[in-house]
């Protein structure tokens, strides 16, 4: 878990992982070895990961410097490794200039719906980067749980406003948007790629501060922590008040 910044985003990319590879053992037989388009891959955490288990990983990143930082991670690999992932910079919307349709089995979009207005043009031209039977990945932030946060914190007032709204403020400073459960099903379900199973990620953590000083916890409690995520991210009601939604579709 190291090297993932803090516990909060640990237990984000460690759920999401193996969320992920569930999805894809019961997907894929045993052994493929599956195109995978990563948009929005940041550092290139799910990227790498999902290179190091033998797929071929293309990722797409506007930021220069998130791919300064994943071209760094990717350098400390092994040549076998960094064979397997081919980085891009370009911009998630558009997919269509970069590749032909049904050239992936899996496609991630994690942590990128929020900037963007209108998603839902972007989520198609994801489903249309998929091959019959692939996989779509999405982690959105849950628009019908943002009064959480606040709420969780003492802050009444932002609390109740967070009832009203799809906004929010993040924790770089920006200004950005939230999807809801209800309305990226009917998106899935209009572009051909239908929701096939979905979780809560950050039930209980999501206000977890990092504290430089503080001690990383043991394997042990880290352990215990995932398994209560985990558990809280598959069971009603608990993960409809999660901080975050991973949304699984599959390409008819």
């Amino acid at each position: 878990m190291k090297g993932l910044g803090g516990l909060r985003n640990a237990v984000r990319q460690e759920l999401v992982a193996r969320q992920l590879d569930e999805q894809i053992s019961a997907r894929f037989p045993v052994g493929r070895r599956l195109a995978v388009l990563d948009v929005g891959m940041g550092q290139g955490t799910q990227a790498l990961r999902l290179a190091r288990a033998g797929h071929k990983v293309t990722g797409l990143e506007s930021d220069s410097k998130m791919l300064l930082a994943a071209r760094e991670a990717l350098d400390g690999e092994p040549a076998g490794i960094r064979d397997r992932v081919r980085l891009i910079e370009g911009d998630g919307r558009d997919t269509g200039v970069h590749f032909l349709p049904g050239s992936f089995d899996v496609v991630l979009c994690h942590g990128v719906l929020m900037y963007v207005q209108e998603p839902d043009a972007l989520v198609a031209g994801l489903a249309r980067m998929l091959a019959p039977g692939g996989l779509l990945s999405l982690l959105v932030r849950n628009a019908d749980a943002l009064a959480m946060r606040p709420g969780l914190a003492g802050d009444w007032s932002g609390a109740l406003t967070a009832f009203e709204t799809d906004t929010y403020t993040n924790r770089l400073g920006l200004q950005v948007r939230a999807d809801r459960l209800d309305a990226l099903t009917a998106t899935l379900a209009g572009i051909a790629a239908p929701l096939h199973a979905w979780y809560g990620v950050r039930v209980f953590t999501d206000n977890v501060e990092g504290d430089a000083n503080e001690a990383e916890p043991t394997a042990e409690e880290l352990e215990r922590v995932l398994a209560l995520e985990d558990r809280g991210g598959r069971t009603d009601p608990y993960r409809r008040v999660a901080a975050l939604l991973h949304l699984c579709g599959v390409r008819g």
